[in-house]
């Protein structure tokens, strides 16, 4: 039979009881933690992690479907997950926030971020490697947490097509680490992977459209057999029988006989980087399709940018057609080349350090965003008494979180630190976060009050907390997690989702992605809020003294 494994939805659809954040208050919430265009597009989102998106409204914020997948057979289930990360470029540095001036009125936004000298994480094409490395890690968390099966068994299911990739690789002049990546990304190495109901659609291990096979790749396609053949597999229950029916359907479309979709995909990176000259344009190509990236290049004005100079320095601002193209793909071909270095690195780390592979996933897997990589449990320090964070203030290891939402754009909900009476201690101890962590917060709202145009502030929910608060939380709020929570390390903070304006809205989810493809941060969408946790490298933000 045909099992038809239901996409989870985006960040909101999962679970709540894996996060951490409150939502209105800390007590009384709940908490858990196609492309436009005309140019030739390859695959969908990836068969196991296909993504649509709903449209924006005011006071809310984005929220996405996960599309169906189709295996012949019954497999894992399959349930996609991810979101496109908007590509943006230069943010506000938070040294200078107070040479912002507000915006007032109620004109539509420009969308564009102020430039300021200084800004550590600007793009700047001699530091293009580490931009690259920044996303690659930055969008690593939904395969390590959504490889059917796991990594390592999907890893498993990928290596075994290493021969014929070599092989395919060396003919066609393509990296065989970047097609075993595509092939992690595209099918998760199931040969008969469907990206659903239409045979028109992605199929196969490279997930090549019948449309892209038969005109440009060269290879047989006959989708209504391929359809009565499809069928035919999902009724039968004898093994030897399927096989042979399957063995049949690879005759009459190809893109089910895994050499033939390797060759394809191969060749049709040949193709792509023959025409744009460049490896890493061939493969974001391979998603968005050769006619949509020509697009994209002759708006930017560059034939020869590579993808991290079109990703990161596409600004609304700068290069606002560009943007309008990248944004408006809404299918995640944004990130796709980040996605398959993040498989790379993935079956590059299945083959030389499988227990760092396993460390990286648990991490993963132990939240519903990739926050416990950034700050592992066991080599971060977790505040256990309200004495240790006197001790911390004191110290300079944490810093008040003031209610000054005029000038910084975040408004500190007046029942932060309900809890603190129980525990005989001040509620100012429970609003502050680690300088890096507040530099980010700042930072972030820096950059939603000058693409929204709006003065009005984002509401902070949350900050730190120690292990008695947490405790005491747990009991009171039965979606508290009982787990390590980040917010006890001073790195997590949470806003509400709840926005003055749709621009409001718009931006914060813009600078969340930014934010994301930068890995300064791990965020999850969770029933009232936005839990957010800051890495370490956010003291790049930090004014110097």
């Amino acid at each position: 039979m045909i099992v038809r494994p239901l996409g989870a939805s985006t960040r909101a659809g999962l679970s709540a009881s894996r996060g951490d954040s409150r939502s209105t208050n800390e007590v009384t919430s709940v908490s858990g933690s196609g492309g436009s265009g005309t140019g030739l597009r390859t695959s969908g989102a990836g068969a196991w992690m296909g993504i649509r998106f709903s449209s924006w409204s005011a006071m809310s914020d984005v929220s996405g479907l996960g599309t169906s997948v189709i295996h012949s057979r019954p497999v894992d289930n399959l349930g996609g997950v991810y979101r496109l990360a908007l590509a943006i470029g230069l943010l506000v540095a938070c040294a200078v926030l107070a040479a912002f001036a507000l915006l007032a009125g109620d004109d539509p936004p420009e969308f564009g971020a102020a430039v300021v000298p200084g800004d550590p994480f600007a793009y700047e094409p001699e530091r293009a490697g580490e931009f690259v490395s920044r996303a690659t890690a930055g969008h690593s968390h939904v395969l390590h947490e959504k490889s059917p099966g796991g990594v390592v068994a999907t890893a498993r299911r990928v290596e075994r097509w290493r021969d014929e990739i070599d092989e395919i690789a060396s003919t066609a002049d393509v990296a065989p680490e970047v097609i075993e990546g595509m092939v992690f990304l595209e099918s998760a190495g199931y040969p008969d992977a469907q990206a659903g109901d239409e045979l028109e659609g992605a199929v196969g291990l490279t997930q090549i459209l019948a449309g892209t096979a038969t005109h440009l790749l060269g290879m047989r396609v006959d989708v209504e057999a391929s359809e009565r053949l499809t069928r035919r597999i999902a009724r039968a229950d004898d093994p030897a029988r399927v096989r042979r029916l399957e063995e049949r359907r690879r005759a009459v479309d190809e893109r089910f006989h895994p050499r033939r979709a390797l060759e394809g995909a191969a060749r049709y990176l040949a193709i792509a980087k023959e025409r744009f000259g460049r490896d890493d344009l061939a493969v974001a190509s391979y998603h968005m399709g050769i006619g949509n990236l020509e697009s994209v290049l002759r708006a930017y004005g560059e034939d020869d940018a590579s993808w991290s100079q079109l990703y990161f320095d596409a600004t609304p601002r700068d290069h606002p057609r560009t943007y309008r193209l990248l944004a408006g793909f809404g299918d995640d071909s944004a990130t796709y080349l980040w996605r398959v270095y993040a498989a790379r690195e993935i079956m590059r780390l299945y083959r030389e350090d499988r227990g760092e592979l396993r460390r990286l996933t648990r991490l993963h897997a132990a939240k519903a965003s990739g926050e416990e990589v950034l700050h592992p449990r066991a080599r971060t320090e977790v505040f256990e008494r309200p004495d240790d964070l006197e001790d911390a203030y004191a110290a300079g290891q944490l810093r008040p979180f003031p209610n000054q939402p005029a000038k910084l754009g975040l408004r500190r909900d007046p029942d932060m630190g309900e809890l603190a009476p129980r525990l005989d201690a001040e509620p100012a101890l429970y609003r502050g976060l680690r300088p890096e962590a507040y530099a980010l917060a700042a930072y972030l709202a820096a950059g939603v009050r000058q693409l929204a145009g709006t003065s009005g502030p984002l509401i902070v929910t949350s900050t730190v907390r120690d292990l008695e608060y947490q405790r005491l939380l747990e009991r009171r709020n039965p979606y508290a997690t009982t787990a390590y929570s980040l917010h006890t390390t001073g790195f997590a903070f949470d806003i509400r989702r709840r926005y003055v304006s749709r621009a409001q809205a718009v931006a914060f989810q813009y600078m969340l992605d930014r934010l994301q493809s930068l890995n300064l941060i791990a965020w999850v969408r969770e029933p009232g809020a936005i839990h957010i946790t800051a890495s370490t490298e956010a003291r790049e933000l930090v004014p110097r003294s």
